[in-house]
């Protein structure tokens, strides 16, 4: 198996010289990523190797009968699959959104038609108030929320130190961990984390846009603890050092471990700050900080867990745009119907679609998946945070979540 996986890791880092954002860590050894540079294959040689590699361990026999064995083989052939379907579409080849989206990330959304967000837009329209257009509506009541740009720092720093230390009652972590944040512009994401190995990250906050309080607590959670900082530290720890599992030293971005990490991302929000406890910190401790009005936390935080649904509108869209039954202006307006986003927002959010392509559903799919996969297993919150810690640190794609 191990040489398996030394042929997945050079492979992955060969795909890397064609599309710039498929390889998003790699802390493996350094000749390898210079033989990749140096001398690049070209698509059809990858291609071949890929197909050949995933016939091979398609006919390797599990090296033992403990479950974790079974679940790295499981792991490694769908993440070798995923790459085969990555470099088919690097080549040319035409997938449909779900088809896509099974091979790369082991998961299809089911989709929701055009009703369930007009039910949703009606149930908001008495809470928002007013008259005429509902996005304008929503985004002037939403811009009397967000931080201003010269307490920004402060916000979400605090907001990263409460998230660490909740994540640490419950996570034993590598004690050197550690990362930075940066903040930057022009990107087609809102946050993003950038895992630098031996349990350090880069951690980018994106500034196109205002940043409204709300998202300062969930980005904490989600780049940092117990999000993405938190599952590549202990992929490294338990797996690629512990268990000298070199496929765990490179991360593809467009593979099965995408749904996981952006899955476990988005449901440790929630698992590190239940609604009371997030209300609580809010009106006590960030609101102030950003010198917000905390007496209306409870009203903005009903509207938006109604908005909240609306989070699955990027899946349809996406869906539609990339299988063409919508142009891209099309896209632009439907998003700005159906998720109340501004122009600028929705245009920011057909760009990464175009980058990512079926990526979208990692986030709410992956939620969802995770979401039931712990809460089966877990009536308690201790018992929640064991089974998602057992799930940080071991080797999952969507299929091993039953």
């Amino acid at each position: 198996m191990h040489q398996i996986a030394e042929t997945y890791v050079r492979l992955a880092l060969a795909v890397g010289q064609h599309d710039s954002n498929y390889v998003d860590a790699y802390y493996g050894p350094s000749d390898w990523q210079a033989e990749a540079q140096a001398q690049p294959l070209p698509l059809p040689t990858i291609l071949e190797r890929c197909q050949s590699l995933l016939e091979l361990i398609n006919e390797a026999q599990t090296p033992s009968s403990d479950p974790i064995d079974h679940l790295r083989k499981q792991s490694l052939t769908k993440q070798i699959a995923a790459m085969t379907s990555r470099v088919e579409h690097l080549s040319g080849a035409h997938k449909t959104f779900d088809q896509e989206s099974a091979e790369l990330y082991d998961a299809v959304d089911t989709g929701h038609g055009d009703e369930f967000y007009a039910e949703v837009l009606s149930n908001l329209e008495p809470v928002l108030g007013g008259s005429g257009d509902l996005a304008r509506r929503y985004e002037s009541f939403r811009s009397q929320f967000y931080v201003p740009k010269e307490k920004l720092e402060t916000v979400f720093q605090t907001a990263i130190d409460a998230a660490r230390e909740k994540t640490k009652q419950h996570v034993e972590m590598p004690l050197d961990e550690n990362f930075r944040i940066e903040y930057v512009s022009e990107q087609v994401w809102g946050a993003y984390n950038w895992y630098k190995g031996q349990a350090h990250s880069l951690i980018q906050v994106n500034t196109d846009f205002p940043l409204s309080i709300e998202r300062a607590l969930h980005l904490a959670c989600h780049e940092g603890y117990p999000g993405h900082h938190v599952y590549n530290a202990l992929l490294e720890r338990d797996l690629a050092r512990g268990r000298n599992w070199i496929e765990f030293t490179i991360y593809p971005l467009f593979s099965p471990q995408s749904l996981i990490a952006e899955g476990t991302a988005e449901y440790g929000v929630d698992l590190s700050f239940p609604k009371q406890e997030r209300l609580d910190f809010e009106k006590q401790i960030l609101f102030p900080l950003a010198g917000l009005d905390s007496s209306r936390v409870e009203e903005y935080f009903y509207v938006l867990e109604l908005i909240d649904k609306l989070g699955y509108s990027s899946n349809d869209a996406a869906r539609r745009y990339l299988d063409g039954e919508r142009s891209r202006s099309e896209t632009i307006d439907w998003l700005v119907t159906y998720s109340l986003s501004t122009p600028k927002r929705a245009e920011q959010r057909v760009r990464f679609i175009e980058q990512n392509r079926s990526y979208v559903i990692t986030y709410n799919v992956g939620r969802d998946m995770v979401q039931s996969y712990i809460e089966k297993r877990g009536s308690t919150l201790d018992e929640r945070w064991k089974v998602f810690v057992d799930l940080l640190s071991t080797p999952r794609v969507a299929s091993s979540l039953v």
